[in-house]
């Protein structure tokens, strides 16, 4: 029975979503605060469903101090905040998904069989291509002898275009494919993700990988 953790300081909301979680034969385990949260988060915990709004600090700074341990715990983010900037900044800190309050029931369950299907069923759990290198078990990429530092989201997001090397990738394709997602709500992040991802698997002695095909979408490998 896979163990979750709600990290929430609504009450009733909290309530809520543990009754609805073990309805569904999850083992759910509710924290109000941020230091309960580090204090009940163990190896057995197998997805965090985090607020960032929390009485003793940011559930932003909680979770980039959890991912700057090496924990790759998936973290869905559950909040009121619904910009563009919010979004962002919860994936660039390694969030893995990010729900916006009010939600509907169906769609968190819907989202936590997503990641964990993600967590242990890997499409491939290496690909590579020229010297660019991503491994989904051990969560690590490598481009020649130097290793990048990719949050989830990123790592994920290379291996999809790796996995369509020369191929131009459509953002309809990264939406449904990679954030499961209609193409509406995450344009402009998977556009800043790309940008963000660009800048970190290429430095200038090296030739360019990500390139932008103007009016289609994005491509790995070969100047289109």
């Amino acid at each position: 029975m896979p163990q979750i953790l709600v990290v929430e300081d609504q009450a009733n909301l909290l309530r809520s979503i543990v009754r609805a979680l073990n309805e569904a034969e999850y083992s759910a385990e509710p924290a109000e605060t941020l230091q309960q949260a580090s204090q009940q988060m163990t190896p057995n915990v197998d997805l965090v469903i985090l607020d960032l709004m929390l009485p003793d600090g940011s559930g932003l700074t909680w979770l980039k101090s959890l991912r700057s341990t090496g924990d790759r715990t998936p973290v869905l983010i559950l909040t009121a905040r619904d910009s563009i900037e919010d979004r962002v900044a919860g994936l660039d800190m390694g969030a893995d998904d990010y729900l916006v309050k009010p939600f509907a029931l169906d769609e968190l369950l819907a989202r936590i069989r997503a990641l964990l299907r993600r967590e242990k069923n890997p499409v491939e759990q290496r690909v590579t291509h020229q010297d660019l290198t991503v491994d989904l078990l051990a969560r690590t990429v490598q481009r020649g002898s130097r290793s990048i530092d990719l949050q989830n989201r990123q790592l994920e997001l290379l291996a999809y275009l790796i996995s369509h090397a020369n191929q131009v990738v459509s953002r309809d394709m990264i939406a449904r494919d990679v954030w499961k997602e209609p193409t509406a709500t995450w344009t402009n992040v998977i556009e800043v993700q790309i940008n963000q991802l660009r800048k970190k698997i290429e430095e200038p002695d090296q030739p360019p990988l990500l390139h932008t095909v103007r009016g289609e979408g994005y491509l790995l490998g070969d100047q289109p």
